[in-house]
């Protein structure tokens, strides 16, 4: 093999997803998952994108198993495996006046010396020293076996860094390579002419084959022809156009279109990824800018290990992949810290430095779980338990019987997400920073009705208490098992993890409180019978044997109140007034199981009857049911008032309940006509209002929502995305059709991308380059074997597949087709003789073609025959989107690209697909609306369906119903008009919401159906029994999500906190104003006619 002759690298980017610059605007996964960060790299006529590191937190792609993006990205790994990925470390300069142009020489001499400070960054770690030139990304380096000239070749081959001072000199004082020949300086890419260095090494051995790589390159004299930004600076060299003239240069026009790395042809930075903010004139020329970009890649961990493997500087310290990953993160770091406080205080500008470790370190706090928030959101709850079941009789109290159920709850929390665990349920920042609190203020509120319904029994068992609140326990539980089974349709694996991981806790929740929960209140019931005091049960009850006399009280008959029956309209009305005095003396003393018994002497009784007179209607229910006199309840309040300073005698404010509000003062009020016909003005206004924002509600979500505000992270996305939209995309070609005939379908396949608006052109308006154009040009100009040297001692030489088989015809015809019988071959001549074209075409071929480097002084030998390529599965090109900046705009553009590699499916059989970042994240906005339609009009169906099986009554269940698609729309509105976008969370909260709102309307829906009377009467009476467990289970779930509250980012504090308290509001809302007029109006009859007891509610 000629010594002079390079040779490949090995292909760095093989098996790697393409990637673009880092985006301000992701949808969920960015979030939720965490996915994939990409940065560009270059390409022959344009910008090359390389992946970047896979962030910490596993946001989800947004694809389903079976989507046509899961199966995309199978294919791509079946081919390519999951090779490990580049990192890009970037730096944004902006002037703090909004407005104002930086191109100038002064805000380029500031970006100079941020990008300086970060390019001399440098780490000790493990006993070594490193710095940029040792870690960053290099590629196409060619392979020299001459090893002095390899040696100096690698230490100087530059890094890839994408920055707008590569239009000047000053750009070379970024690479810090540098090699020493005898008798002249340190060679440095500030001071190095490829040219002369060829010419000085030519003296040593022969480097034709490199001079001829350099020139296909357009290197040319690389940074020394290129001007000066200060052409005062002592180093700027005589070569440069204005070091004469000591002339500042045109900063607007060097940087018009963009600039070029140390090869012209293979290393151009398009403008748009270099500069935001742009302005042209008229004709297209620069005049004014707002932002400058410099992006340094680096070596992912794996890439740095290999590189590094089999160096004799790191035997000594058990090198490992581990390793390389630590120093790349102690890197990243120090570059960010370094070049942000190289910029001083009082600058004009503002320099924002990224790295991926930054938002490496912002994911992974944002998916790990603060114990903090998840203990004190359980503390809490178990207070406010304690608190509101707490009584001042002991014999009522039911403090320690919370306290139980909560610690239950949290039990059944920690079994549901073990057993997701078990089945292999990822977890993600959705499931640790929102379902612990989310599953603790669904499950309580199940305890609270059992608790509730326990204390109003008149036989106190606890299995009594399912048989009258199991119904209401079972449709609420079914219904938020069938709402997050119903999310999970979402087509995002991150959002379809947390819908199922909240499905499973509710099982387990619901199987807490049907199976464990009633044998906590049995206990509780032992605990009243062996007359101990609640929580501590050590102590014996002070009330346990106490017996009261009063004096005689009057009791006023239930028919009385001292007013007359209105009408059932509610208008005046006459009535015949009777009134009984009766004398009453009694006793109570406290049974086994520590409730009152009362004993009633025989009464005196004396009976008055008034004639009728006409009074207003002062009792729109009729005092049958608001007597204040009318219950033992009220008879026991009056004996414990008698009783004076007594044991176990509850302060006047204790005595208040929710029951006795919503007996006393709230039903009344509510259902008064006056007072329906204003709840159905106003909730039709709510509704009114909410389809206004429903139409308000956009698509999308940014990664500023995500990252905390006031962080140098979130300004630097926020100055990303208001000035840089640059992305990347490829499109890959499967197999199953014949590449060599498919050549000109492959062309016409490349061509149709001229039509997407948003792909980007190069400076004389053509479509960047794709392999089959680097494969043509350099058969067509470098490989010139009928003419050039390379044919020199092969033409006597035969063989099927040798030299000759190209030296005695025509590579390429003037259609640009390459003879499809020789295209394997020249694919092998050309993958392996052209690193810098192949590495720029970005083609990632597999199978990879062999490798075959000729020698044209080897006239015999294996050489001289050329292994032919297999036949290609996988081949990309690649295209770059800008002015992607709404949803809209990723959805239009991912719909055109699609709709034309479909075509070139249909009418040339050739298969591909696009692939890249608005490809892997943005997609799910084509069919989410469609996914959310879907998932909640299947969920209103199965509730309608399970809600009619279990109540028997689908009256009842259309009512419900219809509440609950009420409060969808309600929270859809509210969040369009919070300005809260459209993504994977908000549709999955949502859906969820009709599983919650059940919770705040069955029970209410429940106690009407089994209540008799007329509908005023019932309506009220399902208040009375239910407005206190409604309201503990909404300020239950209050309480499970206000430890949100406390999150550092303003994403948990958007779309959870937010969303979440307004869903639990909008259910109070709902479910106890709205429902109870609606049943009150049009309610379905009772299930039970009972008129001898009205106030009976018969489960």
């Amino acid at each position: 093999m000629n010594p002079d002759t390079p040779s490949p690298s090995p292909a760095p980017g093989a098996g790697q997803e393409p990637a673009s610059p880092l985006p301000a605007a992701l949808p969920l996964g960015c979030v939720l998952m965490l996915g994939t960060l990409e940065c560009p790299w270059w390409q022959g006529g344009g910008m090359r994108a390389l992946p970047a590191a896979t962030l910490t937190g596993h946001v989800a792609v947004p694809s389903t198993a079976g989507s046509r993006v899961s199966q995309e990205l199978r294919y791509t790994k079946e081919k390519l495996g999951e090779e490990s990925v580049y990192t890009s470390q970037m730096l944004i300069q902006t002037p703090k006046k909004d407005g104002e142009n930086i191109l100038t020489q002064e805000a380029l001499q500031l970006h100079l010396e941020a990008a300086l400070a970060a390019s001399k960054v440098q780490v000790s770690l493990y006993g070594k020293s490193w710095d940029l030139n040792k870690i960053c990304y290099k590629s196409g380096v060619p392979i020299i076996e001459n090893g002095m000239i390899e040696r100096m070749i690698e230490k100087l081959f530059p890094c890839v860094i994408l920055t707008p001072l590569d239009c000047f000199w000053e750009g070379a004082k970024l690479q810090g390579g540098s090699a020493y020949l005898p008798g002249r300086p340190d060679i440095q890419w500030s001071n190095l002419d490829p040219l002369q260095l060829m010419e000085e090494l030519g003296q040593f051995t022969s480097l034709e084959g490199f001079k001829e790589l350099l020139e296909k390159a357009e290197v040319g004299q690389a940074y020394m022809e290129r001007p000066c930004l200060d052409p005062r600076d002592p180093q700027c060299p005589p070569s440069a156009p204005n070091k004469q003239s000591q002339q500042s240069p045109d900063i607007p026009a060097e940087l018009s279109g963009g600039c070029h790395g140390f090869s012209r042809k293979f290393m151009r930075w398009q403008q748009e990824l270099i500069l935001g903010g742009t302005t042209k004139d008229s004709q297209g020329k620069l005049l004014r800018a707002e932002a400058l970009q410099t992006m340094f890649l680096l070596m992912s961990p794996r890439q740095l290990f290999e590189h590094f493997k089999d160096d004799y500087e790191i035997h000594d310290i058990s090198w490992s992949e581990e390793k390389a990953g630590a120093i790349l993160e102690a890197w990243q770091r120090k570059f960010v810290e370094l070049a942000q406080d190289s910029i001083p205080p009082n600058a004009t500008q503002s320099v924002h430095a990224f790295s991926t470790t930054t938002l490496n370190d912002i994911m992974k706090s944002f998916s790990d779980v603060s114990a903090i928030r998840v203990a004190g959101g359980y503390l809490l709850m178990l207070a406010y338990a304690c608190v509101t079941m707490l009584r001042w009789d002991c014999s009522k109290s039911q403090g320690a019987v919370g306290l139980a159920g909560v610690l239950l709850v949290a039990l059944s929390v920690a079994s549901g997400l073990g057993l997701c665990s078990l089945l292999g349920i990822s977890f993600n920042a959705a499931t640790t920073q929102v379902l612990p609190f989310l599953a603790l203020g669904i499950g309580v509120d199940d305890m609270f009705l059992l608790a509730h319904a326990f204390t109003e029994t008149s036989q106190h068992i606890p299995f009594k208490c399912l048989k009258r609140t199991g119904t209401s326990v079972a449709l609420t539980s079914v219904s938020n098992m069938i709402a997050f089974f119903m999310a999970a349709l979402v087509p995002i694996p991150a959002l379809r993890a947390f819908s199922l991981q909240a499905a499973v806790v509710v099982v387990f929740n619901f199987a807490m409180v049907l199976f464990v929960f009633p044998a906590i209140l049995s206990l509780d019931l032992h605990r009243r019978e062996r007359r101990r005091l609640d929580i501590l049960c050590c102590f014996y009850s002070p009330c346990s044997s106490r017996v009261i006399q009063i004096q005689p009280q009057e009791l006023a008959d239930a028919n009385d109140n001292h007013a007359c029956h209105p009408s059932p309209y509610g208008h005046p009305g006459v009535a015949t007034s009777t009134q009984i005095t009766t004398t009453v003396q009694a006793f109570t003393r406290c049974d086994p199981s520590g409730h009152h018994v009362v004993t009633v002497l025989p009464p005196t009784s004396q009976v008055c009857t008034s004639p009728a007179v006409l009074l207003p209607p002062t009792d729109p229910l009729g005092s049958q049911v608001f007597a204040p006199s009318s219950s033992t309840r009220d008879l026991l309040a009056q004996l414990d008032e008698a009783k004076g300073g007594r044991e176990c005698v509850p302060l006047p404010f204790c005595r208040w309940s929710l029951a006795d509000f919503a007996r006393e003062k709230y039903a009344p009020l509510l259902l008064r006509t006056r007072t329906k016909a204003v709840v159905v003005v106003l909730f039709l206004a709510l509704l009114g209002l909410s389809l206004y924002g429903t139409t308000m509600v956009h698509d999308g979500l940014y990664l500023t929502d995500i990252v905390p505000r006031d962080t140098k992270a979130h300004a630097f996305i926020s100055a990303q995305f208001k000035y840089f939209s640059f992305y990347n995309m490829f499109i890959v070609t499967k197999g199953g059709f014949h590449y060599p005939g498919a050549q000109a379908a492959l062309l016409s396949l490349h061509q149709a991308f001229s039509t997407v608006k948003y792909v980007v052109r190069e400076g004389n308006r053509d479509l960047p380059k794709m392999w089959l154009h680097y494969f043509q040009d350099w058969l067509r100009g470098a490989f010139q074997l009928q003419s050039g040297m390379w044919r020199r001692g092969w033409d006597n030489q035969a063989g099927d597949n040798g030299v000759s088989a190209l030296t005695t015809r025509r590579l390429v015809d003037e259609n640009g087709i390459i003879p499809p019988d020789t295209f394997y071959i020249c694919l092998t001549v050309w993958a392996s003789n052209d690193p810098l074209g192949f590495a720029a075409s970005q083609a990632n071929f597999y199978p990879p073609p062999p490798e075959w480097i000729h020698d044209k002084y080897d006239t015999t030998g294996e050489n001289l025959r050329i292994p032919a390529a297999q036949p290609l599965e996988f081949a990309q090109f690649p295209f770059y989107l800008s002015g992607l900046r709404r949803t809209a705009d990723f959805v239009e553009a991912i719909e055109s690209v699609r709709a034309i590699c479909r075509e070139a499916a249909q009418r040339h059989g050739v298969l591909s697909y696009p692939s890249g970042y608005p490809f892997l994240f943005w997609e799910q906005y084509i069919g989410l609306r469609h996914w959310f339609l879907l998932a909640i009009s299947i969920l209103l169906a199965c509730t309608f369906l399970v809600c009619a099986l279990l109540l028997l009554n689908p009256w009842t269940a259309g009512i419900i119903v219809s509440i609950l698609a009420m409060m969808a729309v309600e929270l859809f509105g509210i969040m369009g008009l919070m300005g809260i976008k459209l993504s994977a969370i908000p549709v999955v909260i949502l859906i969820a919401s009709v599983g919650i709102g059940v919770e705040f309307t069955v029970h209410v829906a429940l106690g009407f159906l089994t209540a008799v009377g007329s509908r005023n009467v019932r309506s009220a009476a399902a208040l009375e029994h239910t407005f206190a467990p409604v309201m503990d289970g909404a300020v239950s779930t209050l309480l499970g999500v206000l430890m949100l509250a406390g999150s550092e980012f303003d994403f948990i504090m958007r779309y959870f906190f937010a969303v979440l308290t307004i869903l639990t509001l909008l259910g109070l809302l709902n479910g106890l104003v709205l429902l109870p007029v609606l049943l009150s109006v049009i309610g379905p009859p009772p299930e039970v006619q009972d008129p001898l007891s009205p106030l009976s509610v018969p489960f």
